[in-house]
């Protein structure tokens, strides 16, 4: 079993590009302080570190 991550947002996607947007959005996430648990995947790995500066990340 892969290990969990909580992926929590917390900077806005106002004036940020299209394709940060559409991260956030894959990811579940989409509002200031909204959170998701994920599996922490190659796939989810790599959209997290696009958007590293907008999401807080902790390990469950």
């Amino acid at each position: 079993m892969m290990a969990k991550v909580k992926i929590t947002q917390v900077r806005s996607t106002i004036g940020r590009p299209k394709r940060q947007v559409r991260t956030i959005e894959a990811l579940g996430l989409g509002r200031i302080n909204k959170s998701v648990e994920v599996e922490n995947t190659p796939q989810i790995a790599g959209m997290i570190n696009k958007v590293s500066h907008l999401v807080n990340v902790t390990e469950i």
